[in-house]
């Protein structure tokens, strides 16, 4: 399958096929990686020459990590740009333009999804959507391949129920990734939260297309009757801490318990999260939270979060192995390892 030259905004973009060819490239990508010496003089050939700038507006541990390790494994050279001329003194398209003619590849991570829209349209070279307000496509590679890992059979056959805020960037993506690979998608949040009803539309369509389902229920319960993987994310995005008060007062009836995990009736049903969670006391947002609201825990216990049940660190490795993909699939000139 040959992707390269293609840009990764979103998996609306992107056939069951693609998308699997992506998760199954990256299972691969893991593999070399654990079978290389350990030796930082050693590094892989499939970016070798190539030049990639990472553009972040938003804070980030596992983007920025995962797509420098995964460019310094196969050779690539990495530019984090933070403090460029991009909307201040030189339009965006001015700068994307100038960054073209530089690197061969693009990722920003930041606010409004039109903004890697247009980094796309004007740079002439592949750009990576790190995350937005609307999708977080890397994340849900992730995701899939660690569930693929953990629960041993095709995509295709599982159900992933979403409990929390569901019109969120991460709970979008799931959708789209869920309909797009023919996996079973519910999600349970308050009326408040809904997803818009275009991209619902637009994912049923596509679930249909590939013999699922796409549900929307207020009751988390019923999202996760016979759930293979349940996810969740913290309640407030970047740029909505303002919003703290108003969402725990909806959400606190979705927090991620050991009696839901149990009512899924599966004993093999993995929990999931995009990270970082608030499941403790040992972050500043977690004392603020819990001096003002009195919540020791919030989108899941840490019973849960500490459980044999939860993969979350799998999936935060597995950043790396798929944005790795992501670049080796749009960027290299071969395939072979």
């Amino acid at each position: 399958m040959n992707l390269k030259g293609r840009s990764f905004l979103t998996l609306k973009d992107y056939s069951k096929d693609e998308i699997l060819y992506l998760i199954s490239l990256a299972a691969e990508l893991k593999k070399k990686k654990r079978k290389q010496p350990v030796d930082p003089g050693v590094h892989g050939h499939l970016l070798a020459g190539k030049n990639i700038v990472l553009l972040f507006d938003k804070t980030s541990t596992r983007t920025r990590c995962s797509f420098e390790v995964a460019a310094y494994d196969e050779g690539a050279g990495v530019t984090f740009l933070t403090n460029s001329q991009m909307g201040k003194k030189e339009s965006l398209e001015d700068t994307v333009k100038v960054l073209g003619r530089m690197y061969d590849g693009i990722e920003y991570r930041g606010f409004e999804h039109s903004i890697v829209e247009d980094i796309a349209a004007y740079s002439g070279v592949p750009v990576w959507n790190g995350l937005t307000d609307d999708d977080h496509p890397t994340q849900v590679l992730a995701d899939f391949l660690t569930a693929y890992e953990h629960l041993g059979k095709p995509l295709d056959e599982m159900k992933l129920a979403y409990v929390g805020d569901g019109r969120n960037n991460v709970a979008n993506a799931l959708m789209i990734g869920a309909a797009k690979v023919g996996m079973d998608y519910a999600v349970a949040t308050p009326q408040s939260l809904l997803p818009s009803a275009s991209l619902v539309d637009g994912c049923r369509m596509w679930a249909a297309e590939n013999g699922s389902s796409v549900s929307i229920t207020s009751d988390p319960y019923e999202a996760v009757k016979d759930a293979d993987i349940i996810y969740t994310d913290i309640w407030c995005s970047m740029g909505e801490e303002d919003k703290m008060a108003e969402r725990i007062e909806l959400l606190k009836p979705y927090q991620v318990t050991a009696s839901l995990m149990k009512s899924t009736g599966k004993e093999t049903t993995i929990f999931e999260h995009c990270l970082p969670s608030f499941h403790d006391l040992n972050t500043s947002t977690a004392q603020m939270v819990y001096e003002k609201f009195g919540l020791k825990e919030m989108e899941v216990t840490d019973e849960v979060f500490r459980s044999p049940a939860s993969v979350v660190f799998d999936e935060a490795e597995n950043r790396m192995h798929t944005i790795k993909a992501v670049m080796v699939a749009t960027l290299s000139d071969t395939l072979k390892f």
